[in-house]
């Protein structure tokens, strides 16, 4: 029997890739809005766009089995009250078609409608407001992008250049600011991410944008669009690695994970110190915020964990340890007075603190501050070096220890969470392993014979010992870790 579906796929695909081909019988324009709908469309004649769009978390975003089990849950418990909240930025134009009001029906919402699209972004006109996706769409059929000189022959649909689609433009950020700062409808920031970069030096000092981390540039030049005779351009990447990676099956998994990962290595400085005192040691650990144009951990940061994991030796004896953490476990505080865990909680308007984002009216981070200079002379760069000591004390080690390792590691989203909707039954139980548990650095170890770097402590005259594995100056000034004061376990 003949699947009408398919034979209407097929017949577009070929028009699509008749127009790409050159053809004069191809008039500018062709292809309708519907047509242009579908990132299936843009395969045809931007297929390497396509195939990293499609293996991106904002191709994901509608089917991530997590985000929909809190929307479903976050439905359920204000009685629909919480309505387009989540699908505004997670399935934006299935809102904008009609497709679905709440995000409940998802499964029945055509799949050209599901995640961030190709349409939705390459249509903005403006942006309108601070943040929930206030961005508002052209509708015109052109498509605009980062080309200020895009090809006038040959095209299936209108193209044009925009501010708002060029990384190299200051304009691009408040259109990715518009999904990535998130207000409660109790009016919590829950999501802070642009307002951050808004403050950073990656913004007042060198304009890097969003776009110029999350959306690389090519190495050479190349076609944006495969049609005969295109010029060669730089491009830039459409994966928009982060920290989130997929945990369903899905196009470029290890792709996607080697970016995350790559970023995450180039985000985190620390170092592990010792200072002798007599039979024992006082140890500590500097980590900084170098490379992420905006706070770390950032985002749903209520729902992220970030904590170091650091264990002492003697030989081959566990002295001390903190932060370990077996990948099957919840990262707690409660067992641990130590741990230093980096995320953020949230306050109902009572002050009472609460776990759904649906009921926030207040939040408190102690994430790591985003860099507000680059100036080394000005002592405002050395407020991102957060130090901690262990124990928390400071009380030194006995005996001090001879080896000590540190890892700084990351969970997207924290496996307590998980269990709250697994406990409510919105997140089917098989998917509470499937949030890997990342190491931002790897392993950095210390040995007073391979410490790095040696400096008096101006408070005692010791000799302190460091080791890092990167350009971090740890004698330089160091600011106490930030506490959470209203925040439980």
């Amino acid at each position: 029997m003949k699947n009408p579906a398919r034979i209407a796929l097929l017949s577009l695909t070929a028009a699509v890739l008749h127009g790409c081909s050159g053809s004069s019988q191809q008039p500018q324009g062709e292809l309708t809005r519907e047509q242009l709908l579908d990132p299936q469309t843009c395969a045809g004649c931007h297929p390497g766009q396509f195939a990293e769009w499609a293996g991106s978390m904002h191709a994901y975003a509608s089917k991530d089995p997590v985000f929909r089990a809190m929307n479903q849950r976050g439905q359920r418990e204000t009685q629909g009250a919480l309505g387009s909240f989540c699908v505004n930025c997670h399935a934006p134009m299935a809102v904008r078609e009609g497709a679905t009001k709440d995000g409940l029906n998802l499964d029945q919402v055509s799949q050209k409608l599901h995640g961030v699209t190709c349409f939705f972004c390459h249509s903005t006109q403006s942006v309108e407001g601070t943040h929930d996706n206030p961005l508002k769409l052209a509708n015109d059929g052109v498509m605009y992008g980062s080309i200020p000189d895009p090809v006038a022959s040959g095209r299936v649909h209108g193209a044009a250049y925009s501010p708002l689609l060029d990384r190299n433009r200051a304009e691009s950020a408040p259109a990715c600011g518009s999904c990535h700062d998130i207000v409660s409808p109790h009016g919590g920031a829950i999501e802070r991410t642009f307002t951050e970069w808004q403050k950073s030096a990656f913004a007042t000092a060198t304009g890097t944008t969003c776009g110029q981390c999350h959306m690389p540039q090519s190495t050479f030049d190349k076609p944006v669009a495969a049609v005969p005779g295109a010029p060669l351009r730089r491009t830039h990447g459409h994966t928009f690695a982060a920290v989130d990676l997929a945990i369903t099956p899905f196009p470029d998994l290890q792709r996607q994970r080697d970016e995350v990962q790559a970023l995450l290595d180039s985000t985190m400085q620390s170092a592990v110190c010792m200072e002798p005192f007599g039979g024992g040691g006082q140890v500590s650990v500097i980590i900084d915020n170098a490379a992420a144009g905006h706070s770390f951990p950032s985002g749903s940061a209520q729902d992220r964990r970030l904590w170091i994991e650091l264990i002492a030796y003697q030989g081959t004896n566990v002295v001390y340890q903190s932060g370990v953490v077996p990948d099957d476990q919840a990262v707690t505080s409660s067992t641990d007075p130590d741990l230093w865990l980096m995320r953020d909680c949230m306050f109902d308007q009572s002050g009472a603190q609460v776990h759904m984002f649906w009921e926030a009216a207040s939040f408190e981070t102690n994430a790591l501050p985003a860099l507000t200079t680059f100036t080394l002379s000005d002592p405002n760069f050395y407020q991102t070096h957060k130090v901690r000591f262990f124990p928390a004390s400071g009380t030194p080690l006995t005996p001090a220890p001879d080896r000590i390792t540190l890892r700084v590691r990351l969970r997207a989203m924290g496996l307590d969470v998980l269990d709250d909707l697994i406990a409510s039954g919105d997140l089917d139980p098989r998917f509470r392993m499937a949030i890997p548990t990342l190491t931002a650095g790897g392993t950095l170890e210390w040995t007073q014979a391979a410490a790095t770097h040696t400096y008096v402590n101006r408070n005692t005259n010791g000799l302190v010992y460091c080791a890092t594995n990167s350009n971090l100056n740890v004698q330089a000034d160091r600011f106490p870790a930030p506490v959470r004061t209203k925040c439980s376990p």
